[in-house]
């Protein structure tokens, strides 16, 4: 949830906004990152409004009230400030008209202005408030760039999550998060990760202690946040395991399914190699380059044929 405060005192979202009235409803919520220009509200279609939004008033909405007698604005302004609204913002450096900063006094809905045109602030405002209402979670695991794809790194504690991303960050890789991955969802189909402020750029490893990634490889061996591309599970080692790779399996994170890959662990695997291999095969199956499935493929030409030598 975000509030009208928030959006109001922000730097980060550069949206220059002013209070102008309504000072006690400064907390109100901002519960969708829409927002909405209430044109066909005040001209009476109530049912067009949608409560918990920015109403967003241009030189459109501002020129309709001017039209209207006083206490027809303020009826109209009243109905609208009283519909469950987060807020109202005047663009363009418009002045607020007064029916509608005292409407919405009385209702206790906050007024904000800025100097913003009207489609600029709504692009603007919006991909903030999208950014700050999307769903997030925290996961117990690391995250790479390997190859321009972002790996979730998934596994026990003690596996070997850090030191197979260790690894990866020695082969030239990138680290964004360890031990703790901070997962949004910002939009439909995409997630990115980064890691708590706490543990930017910080690893720990077993016998070491906590090591400075930045520091030990330098500024490019890290990332603040990536889009997360395929997941890969580290698991304890069993005889059961896929040995073709022909079955896919799905990771559903914040509703959004990902391309998952389980690595069995033991003694003398070097995960790190294993994971670029698995990034190397993930792009070639996007393009198109099924390998277990050509594979197979042959094997079943050559079992029909009777050539069943290698």
């Amino acid at each position: 949830m975000v509030t009208v405060r928030e959006l109001l005192e922000t730097r980060a979202s550069g949206l220059s906004l002013l209070l102008a009235a309504g000072a006690r409803g400064i907390d109100r919520a901002v519960a969708l990152p829409r927002l909405q220009q209430p044109g066909l509200a005040l001209a009476g279609f109530l049912s067009q409004l949608h409560p918990d939004r920015v109403q967003v008033l241009g030189n459109s909405e501002v020129s309709y009230l001017a039209t209207l007698s006083e206490p027809a604005a303020r009826r109209a302004v009243s109905a609208v400030a009283n519909a469950g609204v987060a807020c109202f913002v005047v663009t363009n450096g418009t002045p607020p008209p007064p029916v509608l900063t005292q409407a919405a006094d009385d209702a206790g809905v906050p007024v904000l202005t800025t100097t913003m045109r009207t489609g600029d602030f709504i692009r603007a405002a919006t991909a903030w408030l999208e950014e700050r209402l999307a769903p997030e979670t925290t996961l117990h695991a690391g995250l790479v760039e390997v190859h321009g794809l972002g790996i979730l790194i998934l596994g026990s504690s003690g596996i070997g999550k850090s030191e197979a991303a260790l690894d990866l960050v020695s082969r030239g890789h990138r680290l964004v998060a360890d031990d703790a991955v901070l997962v949004r969802r910002i939009s439909p189909t995409v997630l990115r990760g980064r890691a708590t402020e706490l543990l930017a750029h910080h690893m720990e490893i077993r016998g070491l202690g906590v090591v400075d990634i930045e520091a030990l490889y330098g500024t490019l061996a890290t990332l603040d946040d990536r889009q997360i591309d395929l997941v890969v599970e580290l698991t304890e080692w069993s005889n059961d395991a896929d040995r073709l790779g022909i079955d896919r399996a799905t990771y559903m994170l914040l509703d959004v399914p990902l391309p998952l890959i389980r690595i069995p662990v033991t003694a003398g695997r070097t995960l790190g190699l294993l994971i670029e291999t698995a990034a190397r095969n993930q792009l070639l199956r996007w393009r198109g380059r099924q390998s277990a499935a050509e594979f197979t493929r042959r094997v079943d030409r050559a079992a029909a044929s009777g050539r069943t030598r290698p």
